[in-house]
């Protein structure tokens, strides 16, 4: 089947940016939220979007028109069952999106194809809510979602070949780069950015460099477009902690241990540029300043 309407489920940063892109792509883009004040939430940060790239002049003021007028904003899940394919961007939590999908299942014809962006959770415990697990798949986008390039587009052991295809060519007509991964905790980015992060921390607090010291050598040493600790900040303490835990509950590794120092920053609020604190003070967030501990 041709995909014609997107539903997407939560107007989050995530799902906003989903949202946006599949507008942008030509898509018919319904997005919905639990309340109307997320709903307008979201739908301003596309509307500040779409003005941002119609000033600089990637886009024509028509274009934006065009791409505004694709979209609606909803807080009936009802309005999600004429889709051909829905996608969800709600809170990383395996109850909350099976309870999603189950009432999803029920709602939406069985030609309607489900997917999730979820980072940490595997494809098939979610898909396990539904009664279509072939035609069931990840699709796994970076934020900001209408900057980054990439989407992970998973396959379980039980999604139709034809589904997988399907959703690969989709990605690609949302302007992504697309690569294909398997069902496993992480997928393919978070499985070796994960370490990756915690082991920059690890530096930290074993005292093989200074915050701005082990950021820089990234940057500079490795052509890293940010250093690590720059990234977590930007990323979320919270959401790295939490993706880490899953990560060694599912592997039994040491690698994805989440140090001392980053459960007590969590603990504390200190989430990052969302907070205005994680491992720099965003109180100037023109000139962060790198924290003391």
């Amino acid at each position: 089947m041709a995909i014609q309407r997107v539903g997407v489920a939560g107007c989050g940063l995530m799902g906003s940016g989903i949202a946006q892109v599949s507008a942008a792509a030509g898509f018919e883009t319904v997005v919905r939220e639990v309340s109307a004040e997320l709903v307008e939430k979201g739908l301003k940060g596309i509307e500040k979007n779409l003005n941002c790239l119609a000033e600089k002049g990637t886009i024509t003021d028509a274009v934006r028109g065009e791409i505004r007028a694709r979209l609606k904003g909803t807080t009936a899940i009802e309005d999600l069952k004429n889709c051909d394919l829905v996608i969800e961007a709600i809170v990383e939590k395996l109850p909350a999106k099976r309870e999603l999908f189950g009432a999803l299942d029920v709602l939406c014809p069985p030609p309607t194809i489900f997917a999730s962006n979820t980072s940490s959770l595997t494809i098939t415990e979610i898909s396990a809510a539904t009664k279509r697990p072939q035609r069931f798949v990840g699709l796994h986008f970076f934020n900001p979602v209408p900057v980054m390039k990439l989407v992970e587009v998973v396959r379980t052991i039980a999604t139709d070949a034809a589904v997988y295809e399907e959703m690969v060519a989709f990605g690609a007509k949302l302007g992504k780069t697309v690569v294909r991964a398997h069902d496993s905790t992480g997928f393919i980015v978070n499985r070796l950015l994960v370490p990756y992060l915690l082991d920059a921390i690890r530096a930290l607090e074993e005292g093989v460099g200074s915050i701005e010291d082990i950021d820089n050598s990234m940057k500079l040493g490795c052509g890293h477009p940010m250093g690590p600790l720059t990234l977590l900040d930007f990323v979320g303490l919270d959401t790295t902690y939490y993706i880490s835990q899953i990560m060694f509950e599912e592997f039994k590794e040491l690698r994805f241990v989440a140090q001392q120092l980053l459960k007590g920053m969590v603990l504390a609020g200190w989430n990052g540029c969302k907070a205005g604190r994680g491992f720099y003070d965003y109180s100037d967030p023109q000139n962060p300043k790198a924290m003391k501990f």
